[in-house]
């Protein structure tokens, strides 16, 4: 259970400080979120739950959300960005996650492009941005996060791509702390966002998959090749035997 009293003493001076909505069990935060964004939310709402008995991915998959073991958060925004650069969302929430692993703990997170949070190859959290447009311009979007935090284990086939902060560091850890540190790190991204043209250019150096990684992709008909950077939009960009390739929605895995 969080302590929801010290989340908001902590959130005070933000622009989530009184807009944390708590669900001990809920279907999705995301699909909760999305219809709380049609009507009105504000900007700067969160829905935390202790559970999520729908979590949901990026392509469809499910998000296995163990009651209490991790955090499952969707936050509300409503920035000025056209819809050419709607995946930098999804790249400064990356930037987020990394950030708030690492501030409080001794470990050294990696992105996989374009969101996927890794933890000596193993995914730890997972990041759904889902975005409502009028015309060109966002009206709003949903950034769902899943962070395995004090998970002991995982199903099989899961436990051979999926792992914890627990399993990393041997130790359990404070899902408040690190919630708090999270929404601190968001709301910086969010506010960068606003101001600086240099999302693709951190991203870059947060992740090890944008450059010089070989990688297989499983969009089209599938292919093999390597990462040579980001193109303006925030999609990855693979040197294969046929020329240059643009990833827009395949997963990217190291070549086996």
């Amino acid at each position: 259970m969080y302590d929801l009293a010290a989340l908001g003493a902590e959130l005070r001076g933000t622009v989530f400080a009184g807009q944390v909505a708590y669900f001990p069990t809920i279907d999705s935060t995301n699909t909760y979120a999305l219809a709380q964004a049609q009507r009105g939310a504000p900007h700067g709402s969160v829905y935390l739950a202790g559970e999520q008995t729908a979590g949901r991915g990026r392509g469809g998959h499910q998000w296995h959300s163990r009651p209490q073991d991790g955090i499952y958060v969707s936050v509300l925004v409503r920035p000025s960005l056209s819809s050419d650069r709607a995946l930098w969302l999804s790249l400064i929430a990356g930037m987020a996650v990394k950030a708030a692993i690492e501030q409080p703990t001794a470990l050294a997170a990696d992105i996989r492009w374009p969101n996927d949070v890794l933890l000596r190859g193993k995914k730890c959290a997972g990041i759904l941005v889902e975005s409502v447009f009028a015309g060109d311009a966002m009206r709003y979007a949903v950034i769902g996060i899943g962070l395995n935090v004090n998970h002991e284990s995982f199903p099989e086939p899961l436990s051979q791509t999926a792992t914890s902060l627990r399993q990393e560091a041997g130790h359990p850890h404070s899902r408040d702390v690190l919630l708090t540190t999270l929404l601190h790190a968001l709301q910086a991204e969010l506010t960068a966002l606003a101001v600086s043209e240099d999302v693709l250019e951190r991203f870059t150096a947060a992740s090890s998959w944008v450059r010089n990684k070989q990688v297989s992709v499983a969009e089209d008909e599938g292919y093999t090749g390597v990462t040579c950077g980001l193109n303006p939009q925030g999609f990855l960009l693979v040197n294969t035997r046929d020329g240059t390739r643009t990833v827009r929605s395949g997963g990217v895995r190291p070549c086996e």
